[in-house]
């Protein structure tokens, strides 16, 4: 895995808003006493759903919260990849480009990417409603390429239908999720071959 590092650029200060403080005491209630480390990593999601990424302040804040030590909050933050370390868009886009979604046009949805969002990675959009990165797989082999936009999957792409899903999205649209050519969900592309007869 490639090092990860807090991004130099960091807020002044963090703070839970009331409705996430009561998410992540709800969290930690979870744990018997003196166990309340156990929700680091829900503490941070939470932080990271607030305000797209994980700052400094944040890990700072967590730390305090659980009573734990501001290293170890920091190694979970870098150890886990579904932590952002710097500013993100307000979609971000995560191209899965392991070899199955490869193989069946990946590059088409990078490239798309590089088009409408940013020609590289990890850079916010002009706009700020955009940035993208590359990912390992997303889970969907079956339905390659794909991409994952905050937690929607959408799935069968090619170049036209991730720029039709970024436009949209820029527009204030919400886009259909899942397989973009007709499919339900992960059956054979035209239809099912077998067991097409009742009895």
């Amino acid at each position: 895995m490639s090092l990860r590092r807090l991004s130099e650029r960091q807020p002044v200060s963090f703070a839970f808003s009331a409705e996430n403080m009561a998410r992540v005491e709800k969290e930690i209630a979870k744990y018997p006493m003196g166990r309340q480390a156990s929700a680091v990593i829900a503490a941070l999601w939470i932080g990271q759903e607030q305000e797209g990424w994980v700052t400094k302040p944040m890990i700072e804040s967590v730390a305090q919260i659980l009573s734990m030590p501001y290293i170890r909050v920091l190694e979970v933050a870098t150890f886990y990849t579904m932590f952002n370390l710097e500013p993100v868009g307000t979609h971000l886009v995560q191209v899965c480009t392991t070899t199955p979604c490869w193989l069946r046009g990946s590059d088409d949805v990078v490239k798309a990417c590089k088009k409408h969002i940013h020609e590289k990675p990890h850079t916010i959009s002009a706009d700020g409603k955009f940035s993208w990165m590359e990912v390992e797989c997303l889970g969907a082999c079956v339905n390659a390429p794909m991409i994952q936009i905050g937690k929607d999957f959408y799935e069968d792409l090619d170049g036209p239908a991730t720029e039709e899903i970024l436009r949209e999205l820029r527009e204030g649209r919400q886009p259909k999720t899942g397989p973009q050519t007709g499919r339900h969900s992960s059956e054979p592309e035209g239809g099912p071959t077998t067991l097409k007869e009742e009895v």
